[in-house]
């Protein structure tokens, strides 16, 4: 049997003006790090994020 490992991009974009958003939202990258900082769990924002999918926040938490 083979192990076959597959990436998946980051779902981060950045927009003309520069801001980074997660995943064709309008929420940044910026406000779920904040919210991680102060130690809000991925389902804790995930509530008050609804355009946020929890597998894209928990994509950010484990790369931060």
């Amino acid at each position: 049997m083979t192990l076959a490992i597959a990436l998946e991009p980051t779902p981060i974009e950045t927009d003309s003006d520069g801001v980074v958003r997660v995943a064709k939202t309008r929420v940044t990258l910026d406000t779920v790090v904040t919210a991680f900082l102060e130690g809000c769990t991925p389902e804790e924002i995930a509530e008050q994020y609804p355009s946020l999918q929890l597998p894209d926040i928990y994509g950010h938490w484990l790369l931060s």
